[in-house]
């Protein structure tokens, strides 16, 4: 397979990837008419970790693979990390899934989406240097902000300001990975991590929510969808195809997500953005567009 086709393919991996992300904000919105937030985050991550074994499984041990740090890496190493990046995700995860009870898939995504612009500003208490287009996008994406959440009575919904500190908590998971996946196996740390959320979630549901089996089962479909599809098969795309893509295309392509969440919602649940929202929503692509060409 050439280059270019093989460029080709991991562009498309990305974008049906995006996609499944996109479509799964519908899916939570949807289990939420049966099943709690943390009990649904419980049970998908749970899926979507178990759903990874059979790759685990293929790819052989840990120290098959490349890498001297990757080598290295015990099981004492799986665990703290894992427990770190569970931690970040059990914290994005629920601010996104509380948050989405209270507003549309279409603004839980774009408004999730706005990590990719917090991630190089975080960066700067690392010593890292954002350029010019980080900072054009990041004033785009606020601006945008505004129009799809903000009021006139410069209030914000509830279910807006908990997906915005949640895309808080997605950039600096984002980071935290990007400082761990390199000492070690990064489909094992997902797995550690996913577990680890499941945990959380599970416990907390266990003390503020009442689960049943017959809700379970209600919710199986959104559940089945967002763990086995949105976390345990996305994510392995994702593996696959940043393989042979460009990152700057990689970030490109997964940045629609909110835009396939948008569509989701307006096709499966008939949500709809006036004409306010959907100037939000365009100034808020196209800041986190400018935000990865020209990062």
């Amino acid at each position: 397979m050439s280059l270019d086709s093989r460029t080709l393919r991991a562009d498309l991996l990305l974008l049906l990837t995006a996609l499944i992300w996109g479509a799964a904000f519908v899916a939570q919105r949807v289990g939420m008419e049966h099943i709690g937030p943390m009990a649904f985050n419980g049970v998908r991550f749970a899926l979507g970790g178990l759903a990874l074994t059979p790759l685990i499984l293929r790819s052989g041990r840990p120290s098959e693979a490349p890498g001297a740090m990757v080598r290295k890496a015990t099981v004492w190493t799986y665990v703290w990390a894992g427990g770190l990046a569970g931690l970040a995700l059990f914290a994005g995860a629920t601010l996104q899934q509380v948050g989405i009870v209270t507003t549309t898939a279409g603004k839980a995504g774009f408004i999730t989406g706005l990590y990719v612009v917090i991630v190089p500003l975080l960066g700067l208490f690392l010593g890292q240097r954002p350029g010019w287009g980080t900072w054009v996008g990041a004033v785009l994406a606020s601006v945008g902000l505004y129009f799809l959440s903000v009021t006139e009575e410069f209030t914000i919904a509830h279910g807006d300001f908990l997906e915005l500190l949640g895309a808080g908590c997605w950039a600096g998971h984002v980071l935290l990975i990007g400082r761990l996946s390199p000492r070690m196996d990064p489909v094992r740390l997902a797995q550690a991590q996913f577990l680890v959320c499941s945990v959380l979630s599970l416990a907390t549901a266990a003390c503020t929510e009442i689960v049943s089996g017959q809700a379970i089962l209600d919710a199986a479909v959104p559940i089945l969808y967002g763990g086995l599809l949105s976390v345990g098969v996305a994510y392995t795309l994702q593996v696959v195809a940043q393989r042979d893509a460009h990152p700057a295309h990689a970030s490109i392509i997964l940045s629609m997500e909110g835009l396939f969440a948008a569509l989701a919602g307006w096709v499966i649940l008939d949500e709809t953005l006036g004409l306010r929202a959907l100037i939000g929503c365009g100034l808020m692509l196209l800041g986190m567009l400018v935000s990865q060409l020209k990062p």
